[in-house]
């Protein structure tokens, strides 16, 4: 397992790997480590509700995916993996255009609880989303 800081080509097969659903939305790994896990998913049609804008459900599934991978990163010793028991997203404004791109930091890693927080950004730096999530330790 990857643990230390990666290429963007690392950490896309690790995400593709780790998470068939993140290939099927075109998610493109930048960084993972445990202090902080970076994703990114570029606009595309496909992946768009009315009006030509990034849908909520792919703004969720970026945050929930790098979220849980930044707490896969952060398993105590003996952990088999994670699973999402609560999430949270405010969303702020809308993707009609570019990359959404999540950015994960751990708040808790506890030996039954890993929370983490997610922001995502749209290319001009604007904050998209942001995104609590608990997931408990297996």
């Amino acid at each position: 397992m990857l643990r230390g800081m990666t290429t963007t080509s690392e950490s896309t097969v690790f995400f593709h790997q780790l998470m068939p659903l993140a290939r099927a939305l075109g998610v493109e790994g930048l960084e993972h480590a445990p202090e902080v896990v970076r994703s990114r998913v570029a606009w595309s049609e496909s992946l768009c509700t009315s009006g030509g804008v990034l849908h909520g459900g792919t703004l969720m599934a970026l945050a929930d995916g790098n979220g849980a991978m930044c707490a896969f990163l952060n398993l105590p010793e003996g952990a088999k993996g994670t699973t999402t028991i609560e999430s949270k997203t405010n969303f702020l404004r809308a993707v009609s255009e570019g990359h959404a791109t999540a950015t994960s930091r751990p708040l808790h890693t506890g030996r039954r609880v890993i929370v983490v927080e997610t922001e995502i950004h749209d290319d001009a730096g604007k904050l998209v989303a942001k995104t609590t999530q608990t997931q408990a330790v297996l």
